[in-house]
């Protein structure tokens, strides 16, 4: 990963981070159910194209979809398609902006309708453990500092954390260096310096970590068929700490 080059950078990443936290606002209060994972994907694409971004996803290394549309055991990388979503359901709605060149990333997981105790539970762990993992996004520490407080957390709540998918870095393309595990000890890794930026993103399972592949080649499921939950934000590692890209100011 390139660390920022200038202020103006910072600013084009925050732009991309403005659009994709509003598009995310507006997906949030259209769910419902009944709704399918193509209608979510559908109005993704629209709500982008009218911020005049491109969807970061869309053809990426062949995903067919704007966003990623994962429902209660699917982990990750849903593929849009006719599943209806229920009431009950928890989705994850997984989504990538590129604007003019500079790339966010950011995921959240709702809950759709009457969702039970235990999902509910689930969600809430996934995003504190977000918020611990930011909070270590400090220029000085260690990358696996990140890892090993959201771990850490995660396993205290009697859940688990997803170890097959990582986040990264991000910037000038999607996926840069470095991977950040959810897992780890602490103290390894490259040091964190002012101007990288991460795309944090723990997913945590009810049941086991353990995952596969469906036979669609990209959607990853719990092996044990638990419920899933995912939030991932964009972070500027700054001289005045941890800089969320990817919320409304």
């Amino acid at each position: 990963m390139i660390p920022l080059k200038s202020p103006k950078d910072l600013a084009m990443l925050r732009r991309s981070g403005e659009i994709l936290a509003g598009v995310m606002q507006r997906l949030e209060v259209s769910l419902q159910p009944g709704m399918t994972t193509l209608d979510i994907d559908l109005l993704s694409a629209e709500l982008i194209r009218k911020e005049n971004a491109l969807a970061a996803f869309k053809g990426y290394k062949g995903f067919p979809g704007t966003a990623c549309v994962s429902v209660n055991e699917e982990i990750v990388h849903g593929i849009p398609g006719p599943r209806v979503i229920l009431d009950g359901d928890i989705v994850s709605i997984d989504l990538g902006v590129n604007y003019e060149g500079f790339f966010s990333d950011m995921a959240v997981t709702l809950a759709v309708g009457k969702v039970d105790a235990p999902r509910l539970k689930l969600i809430c762990v996934t995003k504190q453990s977000l918020e611990i993992g930011i909070k270590q996004a400090q220029a000085g520490n260690y990358l696996t500092d990140i890892s090993h407080s959201i771990q850490s957390f995660v396993q205290a709540q009697g859940f688990s954390v997803v170890r097959q998918f990582v986040g990264h870095g991000i910037g000038t393309a999607l996926h840069e260096e470095p991977e950040i595990p959810n897992f780890g000890r602490p103290g390894l890794g490259p040091v964190l310096k002012s101007g990288m930026v991460l795309a944090i993103e723990p997913m945590v399972n009810l049941g086991s970590w353990e995952c596969e592949i469906t036979q669609n080649g990209w959607t990853a499921v719990t092996k044990d068929g638990s419920p899933s939950a995912h939030f991932e934000h964009t972070v500027a590692v700054t001289d005045k700490g941890p800089l969320v890209l990817t919320k409304l100011n």
